[in-house]
């Protein structure tokens, strides 16, 4: 395990509208605040675009990603972790899941999904957080390094 320590700073609730796509519109609200580091919990609604739901092969490296329509309006529940990219640009890593009519779907938000109606976030800034996103070359993730 790896770990670091940081310190909560301003937190921020989001109204998401209608077509806004996750992750997108949360990573470009924290660029213009200023947010390099965050946590953010996600309720609302989403319909359209795609999650990732696993591996096809659990052993293949690098992992070949099986993505899922999201057909339809679902309602969302959604938690990830907003931290920079080697690059430079902060990453929103966030899982969900998604239901509609008694069928739950959970996976990976990254690959975008479109808030239908509205959708609700609480964004907790970290500060004095050192955590990076790194390219992993064995897995082809970009994974969190704590300590940076």
């Amino acid at each position: 395990m790896k770990a670091s320590e940081g310190r909560l700073g301003r937190v921020f609730v989001i109204r998401l509208e209608d077509g806004d796509v996750v992750p997108e519109c949360i990573e470009r609200f924290a660029a213009e605040q200023g947010v390099t580091a965050g946590v953010v919990l996600l309720i609302g609604g989403v319909g359209g675009g795609q999650v990732v739901v696993g591996p096809r092969d659990s052993q293949a490296r690098p992992p070949d990603p099986m993505l899922l329509p999201v057909d339809g309006a679902h309602e969302v529940a959604a938690v990830g972790l907003l931290v920079p990219g080697e690059d430079g640009p902060s990453i929103l890593h966030i899982h969900g899941a998604l239901g509609r009519s008694g069928q739950t779907l959970t996976g990976c938000l990254r690959p975008g999904v479109r808030t239908w109606l509205v959708g609700e976030a609480v964004l907790y800034e970290l500060l004095d957080c050192p955590a990076r996103r790194r390219h992993d070359p064995k897995s082809g993730f970009a994974l969190l390094e704590p300590a940076g």
